[in-house]
């Protein structure tokens, strides 16, 4: 009688517990940059009640008699698949294809995220408007980024300009109507 109190019980645990999972997937729905989870369950242990037996003579093989003694959570996985892209409107909004995530800072920790509503700030820091955190990224110098420094905060002071540099050469594919 207890084993199977103990069974139900553990099963209407955990499927709470997939519960509180779906609950944060629905009402995350619109979160920017938010990635899904899914509730992965096992069997905790099972009783033998009786072994297998194997063929013998004119008689078949039986396999054993077991009794489940209730299941556990193993794992709530995070479902980093890349969502369908959307145009925000705001030209300081990126998003990320596949997998990776951004790098934001307080000054003191770094960060990632999946989110990139990001905006300028009064004085040309790209940051996390609702936080203020800056987002980190490699420095390029003449077209050439290095990504084997430290990352530092990206910033485009307000007003700067870059002189325009003449196209030397482009690239078209694609059909023309005849």
């Amino acid at each position: 009688m207890m084993r199977s109190m103990f069974s139900g019980v553990a099963g209407l645990r955990n499927h709470q517990t997939a519960m509180d999972v779906i609950g944060a997937n629905i009402s995350n729905v619109n979160t920017v940059g938010y990635k899904g989870g899914r509730s992965n369950f096992s069997d905790v242990i099972s009783q033998t009640m009786q072994g297998a037996a194997a063929a013998t003579g004119n008689r078949g093989g039986t396999n054993p008699i077991q009794i489940g003694l209730g299941m556990g959570l193993t794992a709530v996985d995070t479902i980093m698949t890349s969502g369908s892209y959307q145009p925000t409107g705001k030209q300081t909004d990126l998003a990320i294809q596949n997998q990776g995530f951004f790098i934001v800072s307080d000054g003191l920790n770094q960060y990632f995220t999946r989110a990139g509503n990001f905006d300028f700030d009064g004085t040309g820091n790209y940051v996390v408007p609702g936080t203020g955190l800056k987002v980190m990224g490699w420095i390029g110098v003449d077209g050439v980024v290095d990504t084997s420094g430290q990352v530092a905060g990206i910033t485009i002071p307000s007003g700067v300009t870059l002189p325009a540099v003449a196209t030397t050469s482009m690239t078209f594919s694609n059909n023309l109507s005849g």
